[in-house]
């Protein structure tokens, strides 16, 4: 992986943020793990870093319930990322009475958050996602939408785009709008969720290819086999970019008086899954064991941060919230080895050091407490 460039953080700033009044973080190595008891503060600091790229936070949280209370409401996170041998200032918060967060790069304001991905990109496994196979597909499209974002930057936006476009289609049935307006809409829902589409489709195709290779490396954590279903998907199989488009349109036209009784929209991309499976058993995920689900997840995130580096040039910085809790020795072991060799900064959270036993050398550990993170091997002070 080191044919790949490599963002790391050296310094982390937080204010305001969640439990921390106020958080310096001076950072060297590109392990490093958290420990404290629950509710120390140490998901917070992943989440921090999670807002250092598009989109909106590990724990998708509105903006205004980020802020530290008895505070004025505002919030920041800035860092210095060191990038092909540069160091590069960037950050983003609120400010009290904003309907928006800011981004900032070296003191300028940028429009929008997808300019940090020039700098970073991100990548997360927390223990909300432990249900991921089990909930609604709502979470496993939000997941995917989550990975194809990594590889493609401008996906974030067509996926908002399309959502607002179908919230004002259906608002427009409801309110008996014109026949040429709805059709004028309905072109762009076509363009918008046919390249939805699209890249959720190349996105899986390539982690599929990728797993697959993985399956040689001997990780012990099972592989997936996934495929993105939906009956959109399954109406347009082999059809090209712009006959898609026609067929979403039709479908579309023809369906407005259903969708006008629903009040929703009953057939697009936006009702599309992920489905995995456990390959070695061929069997759904959503039926495999708890601790399978976990490995499973687990493997896919590791695919998935290859094929960022692989696709994007650029190795992802991982955050894994309580990753090595139900793990075994052996399991950990293995997890931080394979780690190390994917290149990229990892940040990791747990409530015991010797979790974190067989992290490689140069690791960093951080003790979190009193709302102050002290170095327990290796960091640096503010």
């Amino acid at each position: 992986m080191t044919a790949f460039r490599t963002a790391q953080l050296t310094r982390l700033s937080l204010t305001g943020f969640r439990n921390y009044a106020s958080l310096t973080l001076t950072l060297s190595a590109r392990m490093v793990a958290f420990v404290g008891a629950n509710g120390a503060g140490k998901t917070n600091i992943l989440e921090a870093i999670s807002f250092l790229t598009a989109g909106r936070g590990l724990r998708r949280a509105a903006l205004a319930d980020i802020a530290i209370k008895g505070g004025d409401g505002s919030w920041s996170v800035a860092a210095t990322v060191l990038l092909d041998g540069l160091e590069t200032k960037i950050g983003t918060g609120l400010a009290a009475g904003s309907p928006g967060r800011k981004v900032r790069i070296d003191g300028e304001e940028v429009r929008g958050s997808e300019s940090l991905l020039d700098y970073m990109r991100v990548l997360w496994l927390v223990p909300a996602m432990d249900g991921l196979f089990t909930g609604p597909g709502s979470d496993r499209r939000r997941f995917l939408d989550r990975l194809t974002l990594a590889l493609d930057p401008a996906h974030g936006r067509r996926v908002s785009d399309f959502e607002t476009a179908l919230r004002q289609r259906n608002r427009l049935l409801d309110q008996g709008g014109s026949d040429a307006y709805l059709s004028a809409l309905e072109q762009q829902v076509a363009e918008l969720g046919t390249a939805v589409s699209i890249a959720r489709g190349e996105t899986v195709g390539l982690l599929g290819r990728m797993i697959a290779d993985q399956a040689a490396q001997d990780l012990p954590f099972p592989h997936a086999a996934v495929a993105l279903e939906g009956a959109f998907e399954a109406e347009t199989i082999g059809l090209s970019a712009s006959d898609r488009e026609d067929h979403y349109r039709r479908l579309l036209r023809d369906g407005r008086p259903r969708d006008r009784a629903a009040g929703r929209t009953l057939n697009g991309p936006h009702l599309s899954d992920l489905a995995v499976q456990h390959a070695a058993k061929a069997m759904p995920a959503a039926q495999s064991s708890t601790g399978e689900q976990k490995a499973l997840l687990i493997g896919l995130i590791l695919a998935h941060a290859e094929l960022t580096a692989k696709v994007s040039g650029m190795t992802p910085v991982l955050l894994l919230d309580e990753i090595a809790a139900h793990l075994d020795p052996d399991r950990r072991a293995a997890l931080f080895s394979k780690l190390d060799s994917l290149g990229g900064q990892v940040f990791m959270t747990g409530t015991d050091a010797a979790l974190f036993e067989a992290l490689p050398q140069g690791s960093e550990l951080f003790e979190v407490k009193d709302r102050q993170c002290h170095p327990i091997r290796g960091g640096g002070a503010p």
